[in-house]
């Protein structure tokens, strides 16, 4: 059994900082593709940021030079670093991880979701 925990979301100004983590727990034999979405109210989840094992990093346009994504795999954990935030960053956003439990289970968990707010 695999849970995501996430942590860090909260109220931040416009131009200020938050940084969200999310530490998988459980009988986890590897975690391949980790992930951070969120969902404004009234549309649909988005991307906001992927990172696989080993490689290269991918961010949504709109959180492109602001975001950061990282993952320290000896705790299982993905974090999301988010500078010079925007009112339009304002969100619930969740944690996301494509986990393999045994030889031949693979499936994708998600986290429970942490609500960012952005305002004056």
């Amino acid at each position: 059994q695999v849970q995501l925990v996430e942590s860090g979301g909260g109220l931040v100004q416009p131009g200020g900082s938050l940084r969200l983590s999310c530490a998988a727990s459980g009988s986890i034999f590897s975690i391949n593709y980790m992930g951070w979405y969120r969902q404004a109210p009234g549309k649909q989840r988005e991307l906001v940021a992927t990172i696989p094992s080993s490689g290269s990093t991918n961010y949504a346009d709109s959180v492109k030079g602001r975001f950061t994504i990282s993952r320290d795999n000896a705790k299982n954990t993905v974090y999301l670093q988010m500078n010079s935030l925007k009112p339009e960053d304002t969100a619930i956003y969740y944690c996301n991880a494509n986990i393999q439990t045994s030889m031949f289970r693979v499936y994708g968990y998600w986290g429970q979701g942490t609500q960012v707010t952005v305002s004056s």
